[in-house]
């Protein structure tokens, strides 16, 4: 690995649903502060208790909730996490699931409460920078849209003299609060793959339940572009942890080919605070 230039004395702070989102969705990003010095600290809302289980690994798994927890304790240890910090909900499962309407799941929380614990957390690790999921949730999970919700109001709601810390903390402004989202080229040349092989692009995933056509239609602004090329291996190593998400998959096959071909490694991000300068030129630091 070539040698990174530190930045110590800062803090991250990504808020997100479930185990291996942290992985899956911008564990380069994550591993590549860490080797730069970066203090970063992870929330995640729920144990992913109804994620969908690798086949070879139900008869031998009894609780979801329980391995998923257990593989993002690995991740995090692979990817330099500093803390973990978990919210007490449940899995809401996919839209349209009655798991929506469990009393804990987090899709049927109100935005408010939920916002509240996050902006303690927040007043406590007292973050320079707060990356979550873009405004649809990368794949429009309801998981990955409530925390979004939750993480812009908690972001306002850190600041606000006004909210009534529960231990009394003091407001506090991280300085900047960024979206990850999906390369849309990387889901237009899916979508062009999938139908090149007979395969229903509106039909995606284990269970056919997510419409890459419609996600790759959504086209959210670049304002930061992270090259973790230099801590590749690490990401890799870290998605193996998920292996009953099938993470050790996650470079090889279908997937490895698309990243191959449009020369992947970068993880994208849209600035929602301050508000980018029009005609800003793309950042390759979250902290720039």
């Amino acid at each position: 690995m070539k040698k990174l230039t530190q930045l110590p004395g800062k803090t991250l702070l990504a808020v997100l649903a479930h185990p291996d989102d942290e992985t899956f969705g911008m564990g380069g990003t994550l591993a590549l502060y860490a080797q730069r010095g970066v203090k970063v600290h992870l929330i995640c809302a729920t144990r992913g208790e109804l994620g969908e289980i690798d086949p070879e690994y139900k008869e031998t798994i009894k609780s979801a909730s329980c391995v998923r927890t257990q593989e993002l304790r690995c991740a995090a240890d692979v990817l330099g996490i500093d803390q973990l910090h978990f919210l007490k909900y449940r899995d809401s499962g996919m839209a349209g699931a009655d798991a929506n309407h469990h009393p804990q799941a987090l899709a049927a929380q109100p935005i408010e409460k939920v916002a509240e614990e996050v902006a303690h957390l927040m007043r406590q690790i007292q973050p320079d920078v707060v990356i979550t999921f873009d405004p649809i949730g990368g794949y429009r999970h309801p998981d990955h849209i409530a925390i979004q919700r939750t993480t812009v109001r908690a972001f306002d709601l850190v600041s606000n003299p006004d909210y009534d810390d529960p231990d009394g903390l003091a407001p506090f402004q991280p300085g900047k609060l960024y979206f990850h989202t999906m390369n849309r080229g990387f889901l237009k040349a899916t979508v062009w793959v999938l139908r090149l092989l007979g395969q229903d692009p509106h039909a995606f995933g284990r269970n056919k339940d997510i419409d890459l056509v419609s996600i790759a239609n959504v086209d959210f602004p670049t304002h930061a572009k992270i090259d973790y090329r230099p801590v590749k291996d690490i990401r890799e190593k870290a998605a193996e942890c998920h292996a009953s998400q099938g993470g050790g998959e996650m470079n090889k096959g279908f997937r490895g080919f698309i990243t191959r071909l449009l020369g992947g490694h970068h993880e994208t991000f849209m600035q929602a605070y301050p508000e980018p300068k029009p005609g800003e030129s793309i950042k390759r630091d979250l902290f720039g």
